[in-house]
């Protein structure tokens, strides 16, 4: 292996991106019906305040070339409670041009990994790890 090539391989690994501080909630849009990454999909975080029932903001993003969003928040910032990811997703392939996706956590020490996975018919979600 060329030494070009362990070069490239090693920026990949420690690149800024990867380099970011430690995110306990990591989010990943993917096109299934393309088979390709929802690349620049803008998504915000929001935490509902218990007495009032209003949703707060608490942070924004927008997904990579890959479909991911690196240090979305930290894990100062999680604490046990619902939280949305609202999802705006432009590509015009894609029915679906405003989703929310609703969870809670309980226990904020846990990584929670909820990706995306669309189609021009339908979308879907899970809880990874």
């Amino acid at each position: 292996m060329s030494t070009s090539r362990l070069q490239h391989i090693n920026d990949y690994f420690f690149s800024a991106e990867m380099a970011a501080p430690y995110c306990p909630l990591t989010t990943h849009v993917l096109n299934t019906g393309m088979g390709v990454p929802g690349a620049h999909v803008a998504l915000s975080m929001h935490r509902m305040d218990p007495s009032t029932s209003i949703w707060n903001l608490l942070t924004t993003g927008t997904t990579t070339d890959d479909g991911r969003c690196p240090g979305l928040i930290t894990r100062e910032n999680i604490t046990p409670a619902f939280l949305p990811i609202r999802r705006v997703v432009t590509n015009t392939s894609v029915v679906c041009v405003y989703l929310q996706i609703v969870f809670t956590i309980t226990d904020h020490s846990q990584k929670f990994h909820v990706p995306l996975l669309c189609s021009r018919f339908s979308y879907t979600t899970y809880r990874g790890s």
